[in-house]
């Protein structure tokens, strides 16, 4: 199959991927790099909540963990 043929059959499947359902696994792997991002600008600022945050993280990724 030619490149061509495989960008436009790419792009048909993306096209058609907003309509797409996120899974409980997609949701709090979005929600986990939130938290992360947040710790991460608020490290420099307020650690404590940056603690809060990066123990919220670690909360949904053990959600995560128990998924599988």
């Amino acid at each position: 199959m030619s490149e061509s043929k495989k960008n436009l059959r790419l792009k048909k499947y993306t096209m058609f991927g907003i309509f797409k359902k996120k899974t409980e696994r997609e949701k709090l792997q979005k929600r986990y790099e939130k938290l992360l991002r947040e710790a991460y600008l608020l490290s420099s600022s307020n650690r404590r909540m940056s603690d809060q945050k990066t123990m919220e993280a670690n909360i949904v990724l053990a959600q995560m963990d128990n998924l599988n």
